[in-house]
């Protein structure tokens, strides 16, 4: 360990003085690769529009790369000449030098010819026909670079494009939609282009049954002796195609064994099938009813083999989540001899119980810290329609571990059952879905009991029934046409305690009111972050709640005018919170990350402000990290310190969040991010002065905080350790309430008093 304390302090050195050479540690002879430079036109007066973009990509695409680098620095190469040859095949010089550190990239490695070769190629393939490419190296103090000098010419455009005569069924096809053609008169001569447009072609074919063609059969002629750098396109189809190719394909037989294995194969397949619509289904257990096949499978018997339904069929079955394996085949009837196949679906169903146990462990920076455990009971195909039920319970406690609340506890016990239908059941009505996502009506029951220490304890009762569909794999709707939350609290009001705790907490007495939530919510949710070579990704959340709006018309008001239900208050709000996310790759290894939450909720009928459990909150771990969880407004409001549970909700949420995140070494990340916001009243509390959101005062409202983070990114799971303070307080008198000029980290008060520890698992957004 002391070991390698003294590498960290050596590297730490390094980086903040960058006197440290990495070339003493090479052999006599050897030069450190620093990368390749590349030349465009260095000796024409001719210059290329993107020339740019041309000299990063042709740059990208020599080998080989050298070492990584982060500010100028080689933090990697630092480490793996620092950790020296291990004398021992396990150990930290060991995990240090093969795994953290990376060996020095030399000039030796570099092949001028081989690289010259690809530039080449790749500006051929772009529209410059004529370009050439030379290389050379330059050495200096043991470093040394590669330098491509290339004279590109002028790009070539294309003059015009013609397709094959329509001759038949499969040119007719080329020529019907030869209006959707990617290559266009005037545009530059690209490989890629070119590609893609084969790939266009085969897509329509396969669309009207051409099973067995493939881009292969494919080829696009270029002219380019034409003069004035154009050229012709003529796209043909290769004499070498095969016949099976060049004609279409109809379904004969749709066979489908729902309950396949190998080594039942040969059972199976001399069952009597059950004769359904078009399907024949071969199975003996009778695992599946047979009409659930009707919202799998879009294909119909005599029908012309599509690409569409073959990939919505299997998409469908795959998301259905029922089977651990899923194959479709197409089988020539006659060896090609006609032109029909048959399909055969093999599925492969999984376990129908399963149990799951998790643990997790939670540090908050409220300094509560805790663990939750959680069992789950899956039960699949419950009624033989794929249908799904998970029986959960959990327990989690927390204890809050320094600070004036020290050795208060909490703990909370859930049981959930969610009962997950893959089909809309709409009362008097039959929706059909013919995307390839699978439809999910989705009927839940928990309850949840929170107790805080002796403080008090919160009951909650949900009930809920709604869908769940996916528009495309971009878009997701959940819609819940009913939603019933029943709240309720044990403590005595009357107690000498409950009066203390109300007077340091007064928004609490509003948290522990018995309430009924009846109504509706839906969300909306849009996200292309799986497109991962994008340079933008978006996230975007919408969701409204309405809760007593019908209800609210036939139940009766108390002498308080508040409507009430089986004796316990109804509440009747309107919630609308938004949620957008923004992810931009500045480079491979840095991305900015900036996100804007909103939130509004109107209370009506009796009700001055959203329930508790409705309410936005801000401060924590995922939130505004400077500030303790759920402990910054309503407003300009300060809870005092020495409160054990903050809880400072509100009707009306502004949040902005960015966050600058780069790779270390390895699985190390670092991020360095700046968060704004805070939450209000739509009303004044009295108790809570300052509390009420007036649309003038709010930016000169808003708490601010920064900070630095560390996150051990292994891709399946993050740990994140983020360290913020203040640098604006909203509660202190308005011209004062920036606070960067008392930043002092040597002193031990402020920093008690200021800095702000949070651990948590993932990123914060």
């Amino acid at each position: 360990m002391r070991k390698l304390i003294k590498i960290g302090a050596f590297i730490l050195a390094c980086s903040v003085f960058a006197n440290c050479s990495n070339t003493r540690y090479l052999k006599p002879g050897q030069n450190l690769y620093k990368g390749a430079e590349v030349k465009i036109n260095p000796d024409s007066s001719s210059k290329i529009d993107n020339a740019k973009q041309v000299k990063s990509e042709l740059e990208g695409k020599t080998r080989p790369r050298p070492n990584k680098s982060f500010l100028g620095l080689k933090p990697a190469l630092f480490i793996y000449n620092l950790a020296g040859e291990p004398k021992k095949p396990k150990g930290i010089r060991n995990w240090l030098r093969n795994k953290v550190g990376e060996p020095p990239v030399l000039m030796s490695e570099v092949k001028l010819k081989y690289n010259n070769d690809v530039l080449k190629s790749y500006l051929i393939s772009q529209g410059y026909l004529q370009a050439e490419v030379t290389a050379d190296t330059v050495i200096k103090r043991r470093r040394g670079k590669a330098i491509y000098t290339a004279n590109t010419g002028i790009r070539y455009k294309i003059n015009q494009i013609t397709f094959p005569p329509d001759t038949g069924d499969l040119t007719h096809v080329i020529n019907q939609n030869k209006d959707k053609t990617l290559l266009k008169s005037g545009d530059f001569y690209d490989l890629d282009t070119y590609k893609n447009e084969r790939i266009r072609i085969d897509n329509d074919l396969k669309e009207s049954g051409y099973f067995y063609f493939s881009p292969e059969h494919l080829i696009l002629q270029v002219d380019s002796t034409i003069g004035k750098n154009l050229v012709n396109v003529n796209v043909r189809i290769k004499n070498t195609t095969p016949d099976a190719s060049l004609k279409p394909y109809t379904i004969k037989n749709i066979n489908i064994y729902p309950s396949y294995s190998l080594r039942r194969d040969s059972l199976l397949r001399k069952l009597e099938p059950i004769k359904y619509n078009d399907f024949n289904i071969y199975d003996d257990r009778n695992t599946y009813r047979s009409r659930v096949f009707d919202r799998l499978v879009f294909f119909k018997k005599g029908e012309r083999y599509n690409r569409k339904d073959h990939n919505q069929s299997l998409n469908r079955m795959v998301n259905l989540g029922a089977f651990r394996d899923v194959r479709a085949e197409f089988l020539p009837i006659d060896s090609f001899k006609n032109n029909q196949l048959d399909l055969n679906i093999y599925l492969t169903p999984l376990k129908k119980n399963s149990l799951t146990f998790s643990v997790l462990g939670t540090n908050k920076s409220n300094n509560f810290i805790g663990s939750e455990l959680k069992i789950t009971q899956t039960t699949r195909n419950i009624f033989r329609g794929a249908e799904q039920l998970d029986v959960s319970a959990s327990g989690g406690f927390e204890t809050q571990y320094s600070g004036q609340s020290k050795g208060i506890n909490s703990y909370s016990l859930t049981g959930e059952a969610k009962l997950t239908l893959p089909r809309f059941i709409v009362p008097f009505y039959k929706p059909k879905s013919t995307n390839a996502f699978t439809p999910k009506t989705i009927v839940s029951l928990g309850y949840q009991l929170l107790s805080r220490d002796t403080v008090y304890k919160l009951n909650s009762f949900k009930a809920q029934y709604g869908y769940n569909w996916k528009e495309n794999q971009f878009k997701e709707h959940n819609f819940n046409p009913a939603s019933v939350n029943l709240v309720t609290s044990n403590r005595d009001t009357t107690s000498l305690g409950y009066k203390d705790l109300i007077k340091q907490n007064p928004g609490l007495q509003y948290t522990l009111e018995n309430q009924f939530i009846i109504g509706s919510n839906y969300n909306f949710t849009f996200t292309n972050q799986m497109q991962d070579k994008r340079r933008h990704n978006l996230y975007f959340f919408g969701g409204l709640e309405t809760s007593g709006n019908v209800w609210g018309l036939f139940t009766p008001k108390n002498a308080e005018g508040k409507r009430e239900l089986f004796g316990t208050a109804l509440t009747q709000f309107v919630r609308v919170e938004t949620d957008l996310r923004n992810y931009y790759k500045v480079t491979p290894t840095v991305i900015w990350a900036n996100r804007l939450n909103l939130g509004y909720g109107y209370a009506y009928g009796g009700s001055n402000s959203l329930p508790f459990v409705r309410q936005f909150f801000a401060g924590g771990t995922n939130d505004i990290r400077a500030f303790r969880a759920r402990s910054l407004g309503p407003g300009t409001f300060k809870v005092a310190d020495d409160v054990v549970f903050a809880d400072q909700g509100g009707d009306i949420k502004m949040m902005l969040n960015s966050e600058l995140r780069f790779k270390l070494v390895s699985i190390l990340h670092g991020a360095a991010f700046v968060d704004a916001g805070n939450v209000w009243l739509r009303k004044e509390d009295p108790d809570r002065i300052g509390s009420e959101f007036k649309l003038k005062n709010a930016l000169d409202e808003l708490a601010v905080g920064t900070g630095v983070g560390l996150r051990v990114d292994a891709t399946i799971f993050v740990i994140r350790l983020d360290g913020a303070f203040p640098i604006r307080k909203p509660f202190l008198p308005s011209g004062q309430r920036w606070v960067v000029n008392d930043i002092d980290f040597g002193s031990k008060t402020w920093r008690r008093d200021n800095l702000v520890l949070n651990i948590g698992i993932g990123y914060p957004f």
